[in-house]
């Protein structure tokens, strides 16, 4: 039987008048406007590696505050990785993005850094289960608030090694339920070339422990497309600077930082790979990470708990009458 989609097999028809239909796409669009676009974005990674920084950098806007906002030896070491969550509603042109940022301040900073993985691993589930939840309502909500998280952004530190045992732990997990995509943080630490050879490093244990990093390859993305995604893939992890400070460099005003050798311009793609991560993250795989959770992630999950709902409904009913309270009178 043919698995290609029924516009495939169907001649087209060309009416011999206007009918009007290729107006749907922007019924499509003025409607999709008015309700406005859900992106939730989550960050993990050690302390001090400019993840708020980033973030706040990638939109544009002041999303999220440093941690500390201090030096961050002097402050008490948190005693498990916490959950904290950001929401704004951003407009750009007619278009409403309302963001979720999911801090998780602490993860790493333990001496005993054991399971400190948990904490997240459980939010992102637990996401999954209340979308699941409200699903199955008899009279479910005609649009379902989504915080289901589309994209992981994990902070690997610029050690110039490699991946540490705890990112290794963390990464096989996280990349199971989510779509994750890797940065080496304050990238401007490492010359350029400790920052080639530690990317190298850490591609090659992605392939060892066979990581499923995104963005992932599918049998729809035309060779463009898988093109594209192999170029990323290229690149990864990201080394990024963030900053929301602008400051001159030869007369130009960019944004950036100056330090004791010299200035960073953060969208200089010769100094660091903030603009690669931004136009992948936001301006040609947005939608597709939100997709990719729905479809792939959240589908997987949906998938096991349903069938787990049916085998213990299977094995209640299966069960000798006696056993079976019901019909206890």
């Amino acid at each position: 039987m043919s698995t290609q989609p029924i516009s495939a097999l169907v001649p087209g028809i060309q009416p011999t008048s206007y009918v009007g239909f290729d107006t749907i796409t922007s019924q499509i669009e003025h409607r999709l406007l008015k309700k406005g676009f859900q992106f939730n974005i989550m960050v993990v990674g050690h302390s001090g590696l400019g993840k708020s920084t980033l973030i706040n950098t990638l939109f544009a806007s002041h999303l999220i505050d440093s941690v500390t906002g201090s030096d961050i030896t002097t402050e008490p070491i948190s005693k498990t990785t916490e959950i904290k969550v950001s929401s704004h509603s951003l407009i750009e042109d007619r278009v409403r993005l309302n963001i979720n940022v999911i801090d998780t301040p602490g993860f790493g900073d333990q001496i005993d850094n054991n399971k400190v993985w948990e904490p997240i691993v459980k939010y992102i589930k637990e996401q999954y289960s209340q979308y699941l939840r409200k699903e199955l309502t008899a009279q479910r909500e005609k649009y379902i608030n989504d915080t289901r998280v589309h994209a992981v952004l994990y902070f690997i530190q610029p050690n110039g090694k490699g991946l540490t045992a705890l990112d290794i732990a963390t990464l096989k997990r996280l990349t199971e339920i989510a779509n994750v995509i890797p940065v080496i943080g304050k990238a401007d630490t490492l010359t350029l070339e400790e920052r080639l050879q530690f990317r190298e490093n850490v591609q090659a244990e992605f392939k060892k422990h066979n990581f499923r990093i995104y963005p992932y390859d599918a049998d729809e993305l035309n060779e463009e497309e898988l093109e594209l995604n192999e170029s990323i893939r290229s690149i990864i992890p990201f080394a990024v600077v963030g900053s929301e400070k602008e400051i001159e460099i030869n007369g130009e005003i960019v944004r950036g930082r100056k330090t004791r050798w010299g200035a960073i311009n953060v969208e200089d793609i010769n100094q660091c790979e903030f603009v690669y991560l931004r136009e992948f993250l936001v301006r040609t795989h947005m939608q597709d990470l939100i997709e990719s959770t729905a479809f792939t992630h959240y589908e997987g999950f949906r998938a096991r708990q349903l069938i787990a709902l049916k085998e213990n409904a299977s094995s209640r009913t299966s069960a000798p009458v006696s056993n079976n309270w019901a019909y206890q009178r």
